[in-house]
């Protein structure tokens, strides 16, 4: 299902500041594609004023070298992405039909699904991790649902990682929100301005990737976060566990504290006017503004840039 892509490039960093700075550097493509399939137009022509050269980057000694490889070893392909980006800018922003992407993902995850049956792991995130794995299940029978809680973040304390427990009725309104609307666009504060990332539910995953990744590289996008989510006991025990595997050279775990605190946010809130924005993104895009989302970070206390270490 999900397929390691040797020499991929995976472009960075979109920089929202107050100026609209644009699309800036290149990482080097992950492991795991977050999304099969086609790329919402809305989501290939996303775009602020224009683009930079690479070499104004900001960003670009931290990543010359993977540029260079690209040029220099597939220079048609580079050539190819550079054009494709800016014929996405004049398209029609939202100019997409969600239901039909959606049901393109859905094939192509099945396709892959049955291609990598009895694969295992994938390139360093697991494949059909199951909370037996995690929990003895039969040694926690007796426990109340608070223990049970309390045994989880104590293990996850020590891990490089992130962890929670969510109420049984906190998740069924997120994973019902999800069902209805598996996509949207979260903001990641920086010192620069904003991190875009796309966020995607598969089920009981939510995979995120940075936007631009979307936009370059579309089917073969790499999950940069996973937060997996085991809804087994919500309802003998009243909770649901989630813990997430994140690849370190992109994503800080204070960065991905703050993508899965955007998840409550956005998904678990009882404010109509925050999930409103999840709405119009995954059913009305050509309405959505991504500057309502930094409003909402702004206004929840959330849009603080974190982890001065991260990517």
């Amino acid at each position: 299902m999900w397929d390691g892509s040797d020499g991929n490039m995976a472009a960075a960093l979109v920089q929202m500041s107050c100026l609209y700075r644009g699309m800036l550097a290149v990482r080097a493509a992950g492991v795991r594609p977050l999304i099969p399939g086609i790329v919402p137009r809305h989501l290939r022509a996303f775009s602020v004023r224009k683009e930079p050269e690479l070499e104004q980057n900001p960003y670009y000694n931290k990543y010359q070298d993977k540029i260079q490889k690209l040029r220099s070893t597939k220079p048609q392909e580079f050539k190819t992405r550079v054009e494709k980006r800016h014929e996405a800018r004049n398209e029609v922003l939202g100019h997409s039909k969600q239901a039909e992407f959606v049901k393109l993902m859905e094939q192509e995850l099945e396709k892959r699904d049955k291609m990598a049956a009895g694969g295992g792991t994938s390139g360093g995130f697991t494949r059909n991790k199951t909370l037996g794995s995690i929990l003895n299940l039969e040694m926690i029978q007796d426990k109340t649902g608070d223990e049970i809680a309390e045994l989880w973040m104590k293990f996850y304390s020590t891990k490089d990682t992130i962890s929670a427990v969510i109420p049984t009725q906190i998740y069924d309104v997120i994973f019902s929100r999800a069902t209805s609307c598996p996509m949207f666009l979260y903001a990641l504060p920086q010192k620069e301005g904003y991190e875009f990332f796309v966020g995607q539910w598969s089920g009981h995953e939510l995979h995120f990737t940075s936007l631009i990744n979307v936009q370059t590289l579309g089917e073969n996008a790499p999950s940069q976060l996973i937060l997996y989510h085991y809804p087994d006991l919500k309802e003998e025990k009243g909770v649901v566990f989630m813990t997430a595997e994140l690849d370190p050279k992109f994503i800080t775990v204070h960065q991905a504290q703050c993508l899965a605190n955007q998840v409550q946010l956005f998904y678990g809130t009882q404010r109509q006017e925050t999930y409103r924005l999840v709405e119009t993104f995954n059913h009305q895009p050509a309405d959505f503004k991504h500057m309502s989302v930094i409003a909402e970070l702004e206004q929840s206390g959330l849009g603080t840039a974190v982890s001065p270490g991260g990517s």
